[in-house]
């Protein structure tokens, strides 16, 4: 069973390291490519096309510059430990055992508009680039069509390797346009979170991100490898419901606290 997360905007590149092993993106290739074409733009072009200040657009341009494919603990940090949003908030990887990396290292991948799929111990220079800019490059329009069909391929590949060939779609709607569902060579459940405010069930944004982050750590602290098991999730106060899952959603509840 593999999971896949969405990366997140904000980054951590002071607080302590949870493990001092990683290893090294496997597309760095495709990733130089795309940062080729980001150092032609101005920090006004950043900021018009990424909808940033321009304090954040020049800080972007300058990482863009800084890149080097040359990794190393003194210049990137692992994926896992640098992404700092809520999504992480909730996956809490800072207390993990090098276990608890060891299986996620298999079990874990996050989509990257730069870096295409991190696994959680890849080391990553600090970059802005999300999966639905309008990035003109060599091979289209936007991210979606850089990266074509080279991540459902990979996906694929792990796929074949686990023992339950079941995809747990942890991402936003944005990144996982970046995978070609017809053509992955397994089954995708998605796990929905509905949190209830005023007496009705709704996703709520934050809450829903942070829960995504909890249900990845879940299956990483269990060692889930069967798609049942995930109906087991617990944390915080969510609960499986039955009456609005449908096929492969899988609906958690929480009531108003």
């Amino acid at each position: 069973m593999l999971t896949i997360i969405s990366p997140a905007k904000t980054l951590d590149y002071e607080s302590p390291l949870a493990t001092t092993r990683y290893t090294q993106p496997e597309l760095l290739d495709k990733s130089s490519q795309l940062i080729t074409v980001a150092r032609k733009m101005s920090p006004a072009q950043i900021s018009s096309l990424m909808g940033i200040s321009d304090k954040l657009a020049h800080l972007n341009a300058e990482r863009f510059n800084d890149w080097l494919p040359d990794f190393t603990p003194e210049n990137a940090r692992q994926a896992l430990l640098a992404f700092k949003g809520d999504v992480y908030t909730g996956l809490q990887a800072e207390d993990f055992s090098e276990k608890d990396f060891d299986f996620a290292q298999k079990h874990l991948r996050m989509l990257s508009g730069l870096y295409g799929l991190l696994r959680p111990l890849d080391l990553m220079m600090p970059y802005r680039l999300e999966m639905g800019i309008r990035l003109e490059n060599p091979r289209g329009a936007n991210l979606y069509a850089f990266w074509g069909e080279l991540l459902t391929d990979k996906l694929n590949q792990l796929l074949s390797e686990q023992k339950s060939k079941v995809l747990v779609n942890l991402a936003s709607d944005e990144y996982f346009k970046a995978v070609k569902p017809k053509r992955l060579e397994g089954e995708i459940i998605k796990p929905v979170f509905l949190d209830e405010k005023n007496g009705k069930y709704k996703v709520i944004s934050f809450y829903a991100k942070k829960a995504r982050g909890l249900m990845s750590r879940f299956i990483i602290k269990e060692r889930l490898d069967k798609p049942k098991q995930l109906q087991d999730f617990n944390l915080e106060g969510y609960a499986f419901d039955e009456s609005r899952s449908q096929g492969n959603e899988l609906v958690f509840t929480r009531p108003e606290r």
